[in-house]
């Protein structure tokens, strides 16, 4: 694998910011294929089939049924608040069903969803009220609420903000695949929210407190990186067919964007979700960050399949007010 002098520059610089606890992350940065693949599918609207879609998309991403069979697979949604009736909130859950049934078809043995809201404490309330349980409960698939999980206590792998130890769900050890299913959303302290942004719900309310307060003051930014690190999810799924503009990742406004966007490697797929979103992914601070250490973000470095980025870039509303947004837009 070759750099540009340029390049080579960035990665050295990026080692100095993380120091000593970012070695693990330039061991992997030197270690990895940064050619990585995002796929995009024009999706219109919510609809019973759309497993058919996610396994296109494994196809299109070079993903084999050999490497889902007989696994231990754990979908992780994006669930914030109490939403029937609006589809830019949380991922909807016929995107939670079309994944549960792709993952099926290609010989999974065990779909678990695991989620703990930072928002509310009432983990079973918000899945009620946003419809998912209800497709659970038809599917027969068990939810772990993972903000009351019991825990182990993983090394920070990432290194990047103070924490030194991070508290994780024992779920995530017996799971042979990680798979964040995001929604493409706007965010007040991020800028986006993003596959990355949503394994926060990974972090146990139980040790975490609401809103997962430890993890704002150690650096949003800098817990997205480690978490990311330290989980090390498999594949992510974004829901793009509704998004959200605006003030999200809650009280923001519906975006239909009609897109689903998946991958093996989160940066690049959250790289590819915000210029879709008309974002300049190098001015999400987490994400040029990632660059150094978990991922391609950079266009030369991510092979695009499906459908092309330009026919299905929608640019969302971004708020001046915000600092977190101000600045982003691409171009």
């Amino acid at each position: 694998m070759s750099f540009t002098r340029r390049e080579f520059l960035l990665a050295c610089a990026g080692g100095i910011v993380l120091g000593v606890g970012g070695s693990f992350l330039w061991q992997e940065f030197k270690a990895r294929s940064w050619d990585e693949r995002t796929f995009i599918a024009k999706v219109t609207e919510y609809r019973r089939d759309l497993s058919r879609v996610i396994r296109a998309g494994f196809r299109e991403l070079g993903l084999t049924p050999a490497e889902i069979r007989g696994k231990r697979v754990l979908l992780k949604p994006n669930l914030v608040e109490t939403s029937r009736g609006m589809d830019h909130i949380n991922t909807h859950p016929l995107v939670v069903r079309g994944a549960v049934e792709a993952f099926l078809a290609w010989g999974a043995a065990r779909i678990t969803v695991a989620e703990g809201p930072g928002h509310i404490t009432d983990t079973l309330r918000v899945l009620e009220e946003s419809g998912l349980q209800e497709v659970l409960r038809e599917d027969r698939i068990p939810f772990i609420d993972v903000n009351y999980e019991d825990v182990f206590t993983a090394a920070n792998a990432g290194g990047v903000s103070r924490l030194s130890t991070l508290s994780l769900p024992v779920c995530l050890k017996e799971a042979d695949w990680i798979v964040s299913l995001a929604k493409l959303k706007t965010h007040h302290w991020s800028g986006v929210t993003l596959s990355m942004k949503n394994l926060f719900g990974l972090m146990p309310g139980s040790i975490y407190g609401w809103p997962k307060n430890p993890l704002h003051w150690a650096g949003i930014d800098e817990c997205i990186l480690d978490i990311t690190a330290t989980a090390r999810p498999h594949f992510a799924i974004v829901d793009g067919i509704i998004g959200m503009e605006g003030d999200g990742p809650i009280m923001g406004d519906p975006k239909h964007a009609g897109v689903l966007i998946m991958g093996r490697n989160l940066p690049a797929v959250d790289a590819t979700s915000a210029r879709i979103m008309g974002v300049n992914p190098h001015r999400i601070r987490y994400l040029s960050r990632a660059e150094m250490s978990l991922g391609p973000i950079r266009t030369s470095r991510i092979t695009q399949v499906g459908e092309p980025l330009a026919a299905v870039r929608t640019p969302f509303r971004l708020l001046e007010q915000i600092p977190a947004q101000r600045g982003l837009r691409e171009g």
